[in-house]
């Protein structure tokens, strides 16, 4: 499928806009600042000496890289002397500093020049790559290619290291990402020596015994991967490098592993919410099922990695269920990741808060996830991930194959490519009506989204892998039923086992104290029957509607402990936020998992 890119499709109105402008008026610029506070700014001055404040750390390259490519696909649509002017003096301090072979590493350079190279750890070709996609979203963004130049003279050094000449002291990166940034390189200069690079990695992984470890994915060749293992966001960066390489060079042996690693992910081993990354130990999968909640890793990046990949999947093979997890987390998993004031961020995204358990004794302190987003993390990948990933929203919704345009994503929008036209009225996912108009193809096949139970559209049409395809010409109408409705987990997910959750469209919705202290002191004595009444409310702070439902609090025996009596239960109103909004108005449980009542 060939998928339209920003230059194509603007999205024209609706929530996923107020999303874009909020990271164009406030998060670009919250993040550069706390990035200035923190000296990853100041760090490309290469000044840094022992003794001084801020030193350098290793990733702190990948972390301005991708605040350079977020502000780059602002800037394609939206002039902004003031935010580009700081990118060109960041690009001054990259040509200035640059060394004369190529190479560009603020660490490597400044700390420890000794060890170019030599630590497979360090992220040295993970930062490479976030500068080559920077580098190539700016040359696409401004038609200026002075950034471009100075990442090909370092794509061209690497490839001599690590192809020609074998003197580093590993072959593979230990935390990917170069592969796929090697290839966006590829497409745009046309220089076939970067698909080689990429693919020297990727063949080459698996294979050195000196570097297997399922940590790093690099515990087989990756022809032979079919479980998604070891870090989360390292996985899903490979894998989109995998699916990328798949559709370039038609390999299908890439191809069916992707699509194994996928199934893996979304069958086994992903939240209700898209998160990834069960436990905080190694930022890590674990095994089939394993899916807590009050310690969930769940992180943001993760989250986008999984966007990433399955959008690749879409360019492979025209199937809905790619575009469903596209759906299921952004709306949920990722968007969680951003304060409603743009400016605060959560790393890990857990789907349970209780409060009464973060607690430090005298035996020290229980590491569950942070309650409150903050500003900026030491290691803070997550907030300019979420800089590049919202202006490039626009790429998700339409694909085009043959003589049939995929709507992929609802979103007010407008695509134009010179023969194919289509505009999309909608006020998704507020609301499941949409409306398209589409001229210049034969057919319109409009996603079915897999939380969909029932739907009306105003013409005949027939299903095939999971999308409606009808003829165009003229205003189609869909109607998606937008009921709230319970969620039930496989039962070999114990965290979930006697647990719903509750989802309207592709909103997860979630119960935070704060709302409910009125009705119990204690989210876990509240229970929903599978056939809940409900009354939805549109709240206007969030950009999305609320839930009240109907429930049940249990009220337990007073004044012991233990007892024969189960405790007696009074008919109460839920009040359910979107998950994605939790944690916005201080500290308070919250539960995305109620128990059912049966």
């Amino acid at each position: 499928m060939k998928l339209f890119d920003c230059d194509k499709v603007k999205i024209t109105g609706g929530y996923i806009a107020d999303k874009q402008k909020l990271n164009r008026k406030v998060t670009i610029n919250a993040v550069y600042d706390r990035f200035c506070d923190s000296g990853r700014i100041g760090a490309f001055d290469f000044d840094w000496i022992e003794g001084k404040p801020n030193k350098p750390h290793y990733f702190y390259d990948s972390d301005v890289a991708k605040w350079m490519e977020g502000a780059a696909y602002i800037l394609h649509d939206n002039p902004d002397s003031e935010l580009k002017g700081r990118v060109e003096r960041l690009i001054d301090k990259i040509e200035e500093h640059q060394d004369g072979d190529g190479y560009f590493n603020i660490y490597f350079t400044v700390c420890e020049p000794e060890k170019r190279f030599k630590d497979r750890d360090k992220h040295e070709l993970y930062c490479a790559g976030h500068l080559f996609e920077a580098a190539v979203a700016y040359a696409r963004a401004t038609g200026e290619t002075r950034f471009l130049k100075c990442m090909e003279k370092y794509a061209d050094y690497i490839y001599r290291v690590f192809v020609i000449e074998k003197s580093a002291a590993f072959v593979t990166p230990g935390h990917e990402e170069i592969e796929l940034a090697l290839i966006e390189m590829y497409r745009y200069t046309k220089v076939k020596k970067y698909l080689e690079l990429a693919l020297f990695f990727l063949n080459n992984r698996g294979k050195c015994e000196s570097e297997k470890t399922p940590y790093n994915q690099s515990h087989l060749p990756v022809r032979e991967q079919t479980e998604a293992v070891g870090h989360a966001v390292r996985a899903v960066y490979l894998y989109s490098a995998m699916a990328d390489c798949a559709f370039e060079t038609g390999d299908n042996e890439l191809k069916r592993a992707c699509f194994a690693l996928f199934e893996d992910i979304v069958t086994k081993k992903m939240y209700v919410t898209g998160g990834l990354g069960s436990t905080p130990i190694g930022e890590a999968f674990t095994h089939a099922y394993d899916l807590p909640n009050n310690d969930a890793y769940a992180e943001t990046c993760a989250g986008i990695g999984l966007m990433f990949f399955a959008k690749r999947l879409l360019r492979l093979e025209n199937r809905a269920e790619f575009a469903d997890v596209i759906e299921r987390v952004f709306y949920n998993g990722v968007l969680s990741g951003l304060s409603l004031d743009g400016k605060a961020f959560f790393y890990e995204n857990p789907l349970e808060i209780t409060l009464s358990e973060h607690f430090e004794s005298v035996y020290g302190k229980r590491r569950l996830p942070i309650t409150q987003r903050v500003e900026c993390f030491k290691c803070s990948c997550c907030p300019p991930n979420l800089n590049r990933l919202l202006p490039k929203l626009s790429e998700y919704i339409y694909g085009l194959e043959s003589d049939t345009l995929f709507v992929n994503q609802f979103a007010e929008s407008v695509l134009s490519d010179g023969k194919t036209e289509c505009k999309m009225h909608t006020d998704y996912p507020r609301s499941g009506t949409v409306k398209i108009s589409a001229c210049g193809v034969k057919n319109v096949a409009v996603r079915i989204p897999s939380w969909c139970a029932k739907f009306t559209a105003d013409r005949e049409y027939t299903v095939k892998d999971g999308y409606a395809v009808m003829e165009s010409g003229g205003e189609i109408t869909l109607r998606f039923d937008m009921s709230p409705f319970a969620v039930y987990a496989d039962s070999r997910v114990v965290h979930d086992t006697h647990r719903l959750c509750i989802q309207a469209g592709p909103v997860v919705y979630c119960a935070e104290g704060i709302d409910n202290c009125e009705v119990s002191e204690n989210l876990h004595a509240l229970c929903v029957p599978h056939d809940f009444d409900y009354r939805i409310e549109y709240d206007e702070s969030i950009g999305l509607n609320t839930l009240n439902i109907s429930g049940f609090r249990i009220q337990s025996a007073k004044n012991t402990l233990y007892s024969r009596d189960k405790g007696e239960t009074e008919p109460v109103t839920i009040r359910l936020i979107p998950y994605s909004a939790f944690a916005n108005r201080g500290e308070s449980d919250m539960l995305v998992w109620l128990h059912a009542k049966y």
